[in-house]
């Protein structure tokens, strides 16, 4: 059996890019692995502290476990000197095994409403009151971070609590299309509506939820599949709820027939919060880690953060990291301080073009310009490579369509999912967040 400190230490890599920076430092990685039953993996906690704030975050824990490689689904907890466990999610998730977690927390209440989502909010709510008769199929959009995911979730959340009998399935659309790809490599019979196995999952629900479809885009036998699925849940009033980050017409390749049914229901767009919201978000954010965050404070963060939730909460973990590091309440002078840690030295007056960012990634790494937007898939070109794409995204002010195209013709969505990646290993990874603190320093003198 493999060491089951190598199994831990794989499953970490993931759990430290799913929940708070600071709850991962300060008790996650206090545990000690010490067996294994199964799929689940018995961890050892050296105070009640570390066991209840991992409890707390007990739901992204168990998410990151079945994302990894690991085959580890659950884990139980327990207290030094204790013969029972202190807590389990073997016994606490009645989830099916196969189901990807719906996160408790993403609720109505705890969604921040504008004007740059009012109406998705309104039809969300609509559907989760009365599934398979309002709006049919629900289709949500809108750039990447602002929401959508926690606003599907939300809806799931309220069918499971208000209609208990309705079976409500969340997946990603990878999950979707790997778990095709699977059903396929099975060796059972595969056609055109799909196995059996695969036809009894997604096609029993009485709400199918997921998230992503962009990444219908270029995989036609997943589209054929995607399409007998939704016909038949649609044929029989099951309620269909689907995200993307952009209008289903934009996805590339996808056919013209998905296109026609995903907007022959509601279409609610998530667009760019305002500066006012921004402020609410942050300070809902700040006081779900029970901090208090003056507005002057929110607002200079919101000003100088991106117009996204992801990259807000991220500033704000870092600010509220800073404020324990250095024993020091929160200011603007503090925010000030822990945000210029990640600011560029942006003293050059020099335009900058998707060229001078290749052109220093190349020489910090040391890798020729053929190779970084070439096809290769060596880890010392794919790392550089999706830097470069990060920085454009930050850097420049150019569609997403040509940032693929600098870096070697690749599409929108392979576009959107490096610059969320690279962004996620900044939060959580210092090694990430100093080289490219490095490059754009480099950037701006050169």
């Amino acid at each position: 059996m493999e060491n089951i400190e190598i199994l831990w230490n794989s499953a970490l890599s993931y759990i430290e890019k799913n929940i708070n920076r600071i709850t991962y430092a300060t008790f996650i990685v206090n545990l000690t692995p010490v067996d294994l039953e199964g799929d689940n993996i018995v961890l050892l906690a050296h105070s009640k502290q570390d066991a209840v704030s991992t409890k707390r975050v007990a739901d992204k824990i168990v998410e990151a476990l079945r994302k990894s490689d690991t085959g580890l689904k659950n884990f139980t907890i327990f207290l030094e000197k204790m013969t029972t466990p202190f807590f389990t999610t073997v016994e606490a998730d009645d989830r099916s095994a196969e189901d990807t977690p719906i996160n408790p927390n993403f609720t109505f209440d705890s969604f921040v409403v504008g004007e740059s989502n009012s109406f998705a909010v309104a039809a969300a709510r609509a559907v989760a009151e009365d599934p398979g008769r309002s709006y049919n199929p629900l289709f949500v959009y809108g750039d990447s971070g602002l929401g959508k995911t926690h606003l599907i979730q939300a809806i799931a959340n309220e069918i499971k609590s208000t209609h208990p009998k309705l079976k409500v399935m969340y997946v990603t659309c990878e999950r979707f299309v790997n778990d095709l790809i699977q059903s396929i490599r099975s060796g059972k019979s595969f056609q055109a509506d799909g196995s059996e196995e695969f036809r009894k999952r997604y096609r029993s629900v009485d709400v199918l939820i997921v998230d992503d479809v962009q990444f219908l885009a270029k995989k036609q036998s997943t589209q054929v599949e995607f399409f007998h699925t939704f016909n038949e849940l649609y044929d029989n009033n099951k309620q269909i709820i689907l995200s993307a980050d952009c209008h289903p017409s934009r996805i590339e390749t996808l056919e013209d027939r998905l296109v026609t049914r995903f907007q022959g229901g509601m279409m609610a767009e998530i667009i760019v919060p305002t500066l006012e919201m921004k402020i609410a978000i942050l300070q809902k954010k700040a006081e779900k880690q029970k901090v208090i965050l003056k507005t002057e404070v929110a607002e200079f963060l919101a000003e100088h953060g991106g117009n996204d939730v992801r990259s807000l909460e991220g500033l704000l973990n870092k600010v509220i990291f800073t404020s324990l590091l250095k024993e020091q309440p929160i200011t603007v002078e503090l925010a000030r301080e822990a945000i210029n840690l990640s600011k560029p030295a942006a003293n050059s007056s020099e335009t900058v073009t998707t060229e001078r960012i290749i052109s220093a990634v190349c020489s910090y790494y040391n890798v020729q310009k053929s190779d970084l937007i070439g096809k290769k898939k060596n880890k010392e070109l794919v790392e550089p490579r999706q830097i470069c794409v990060y920085l454009m995204t930050e850097l420049l002010n150019i569609p997403l369509v040509s940032v693929g195209q600098a870096v070697g013709g690749r599409d929108h969505t392979t576009v959107i999912y490096t610059r969320n990646k690279v962004a996620e290993l900044i939060k959580t990874s210092q090694k990430t967040a100093t080289e490219v603190n490095d490059l754009k320093n480099l950037i701006y003198k050169k």
